[in-house]
């Protein structure tokens, strides 16, 4: 039983999986900060599941890249929620759970985008279900050139989309299904089942291995370093 949740961008999910059966799920874009939405989602979760927190055997959680804010959120509940329990607690990539719903898409060039701010996206580039680059962030224009190369059509997903059509209007864009724009906890689950599966013998997923993942230092990170340069 798998406990999931997104916290890394504009929404909010979290998910209850039997192995790869959707229990329940629940998701919210309501512009509400997750600090306040995510315990009574998870609570509800459980309520009209008829589960508790003792039937969870597996945690699962974006761990970036996306909002400094909203990573360091869902990090502190999910390690809040897994702390001396003994049980895994998954690092999934926010990227790589957005594209997952298109895995089966053929011969489509699945684009992730988070907004970085500063005029960058969070990205990686996902083609049949498989991975083609790194977690990284990358300007609008690199990432432009960097599509030209491929003859796919372009899918866009992430909270980034709406912006990077806009910063890039000379692609031929696939139709992104609305309920799929954004990453889904539901996701998060299966990947990070994926992961405890077939990670090598004695890895360690204990909730002390738990690492957000930022990819470029936080606005303040930046601006306490810029003062102490001048």
């Amino acid at each position: 039983m798998i406990l999931a949740i997104d916290t890394s961008s504009v929404t909010a999910s979290c998910a209850l999986l039997d192995g790869d059966r959707v229990v329940a799920e629940s998701f919210c874009n309501a512009g509400i900060t997750h600090s306040a939405t995510l315990m009574p989602m998870i609570e509800g979760l459980f309520a009209y599941s008829c589960k508790n927190i003792g039937d969870v055997t597996m945690f699962a959680g974006t761990a970036g890249p996306g909002s400094f804010t909203g990573v360091r959120i869902g990090a502190s509940i999910l390690l809040g929620l897994a702390f001396g329990k003994g049980l895994p607690c998954v690092g999934v990539s926010t990227l790589e759970a957005a594209a997952l719903p298109f895995s089966s898409y053929k011969d489509v060039l699945v684009c992730p985008v988070m907004d970085a701010r500063r005029g960058q996206f969070y990205n990686a580039l996902f083609r049949n279900g498989q991975r083609l680059t790194e977690d990284r962030a990358i300007s609008a224009a690199e990432l432009d050139a960097e599509l030209s190369a491929y003859s796919s059509p372009v899918l866009l997903c992430g909270d980034g989309h709406e912006l990077a059509k806009k910063l890039m209007p000379d692609r031929v864009y696939e139709q992104t299904p609305c309920d799929l724009i954004y990453p889904r906890a539901s996701s998060v689950a299966r990947l990070a089942k994926r992961i405890y599966e077939n990670a090598p013998e004695g890895s360690d997923f204990s909730d002390l291995k738990y690492k957000p993942v930022y990819l470029r230092p936080s606005q303040a990170e930046r601006v306490r370093k810029e003062k102490e340069s001048i």
